[in-house]
């Protein structure tokens, strides 16, 4: 990970502030005045942000590529907790209290990052209250983040979140047309964002090809019919008029957990 010369960075890095939903609305001044403390890195595949139980040293603003923050089992697999992308900011809530970071986080795509230090924003906090507001609702997006993460771990079987997943990408209204799903990160990052080992995946997206409901083409996965899908989620016969709000396929016996 390395930081790029103030020459290089200034344009994106206020890009990127602007791009993250913690700072939408703010104004150029407050924006350049957290530009002038904030870093624009550059990070690779592999690279460790931080580590869980380091000292909060501040938090991340996703620019571009994929970071995946997650917890290391006693089994020594990760559990992917979230994967970050573009315009998503993480580990801020650790600001107030400095006791360190909850989990590990690291590149899984080549991109760039914005790190803006924990005292430095803490001093601009203090003057800036309407600051702090922003930092509650964006501490309630990731709680919603957990939640939801649970509620797949606990609920829902690879198959449906495979499911869910590629229906939340398709057009809207959903119809009876090929959709081509353009994949803007690796199925090994799709793997973690799905909670799922890299080889589940590809099993996962074997059977349900073999249903005739998506064909794999590289980076591209399509949806060959998403009603059709929604009924399989949902086990009733194929109907053009199904609605679409949230169906559920019961839980497949034996899909692997090995990464839940």
């Amino acid at each position: 990970m390395s930081v790029l010369s103030p020459a290089i960075s200034s344009a994106a890095l206020l890009s990127a502030l602007r791009s993250c939903r913690l700072f939408e609305s703010l104004g150029s001044v407050d924006l350049q005045r957290i530009a002038e403390f904030a870093q624009l890195r550059r990070v690779a595949r592999g690279d460790s942000l931080f580590r869980e139980g380091e000292p909060t040293r501040g938090f991340f603003v996703t620019h571009s590529g994929a970071i995946n923050v997650h917890r290391i089992a006693s089994d020594g697999r990760e559990k992917t907790i979230h994967i970050f992308r573009a315009g998503e900011s993480f580990a801020e809530a650790t600001l107030p209290d400095g006791t360190g970071y909850p989990a590990h986080a690291s590149c899984v795509e080549d991109g760039h990052v914005v790190f803006i230090p924990r005292s430095e924003f803490l001093s601009l906090l203090k003057t800036r209250p309407d600051l702090s507001l922003r930092m509650l609702a964006s501490m309630s997006h990731h709680l919603r983040i957990l939640v939801n993460a649970l509620d797949d771990l606990t609920q829902k079987d690879v198959e449906t979140r495979l499911a869910i997943w590629l229906l939340n990408r398709c057009p809207q209204p959903l119809g009876a047309e090929a959709v081509d799903i353009k994949l803007d990160v690796t199925k090994t990052v799709l793997a973690a964002e799905l909670r799922i080992r890299n080889e589940t995946l590809s099993r996962t997206i074997a059977r349900m090809r073999d249903l005739g409901l998506v064909v794999s083409l590289g980076r591209t996965i399509r949806v060959i019919h998403p009603l059709q899908l929604i009924a399989w989620l949902s086990g009733a016969p194929s109907s053009n008029s199904l609605p679409s709000a949230a169906f559920r396929k019961p839980p497949v016996a034996g899909a692997d957990s090995s990464c839940q």
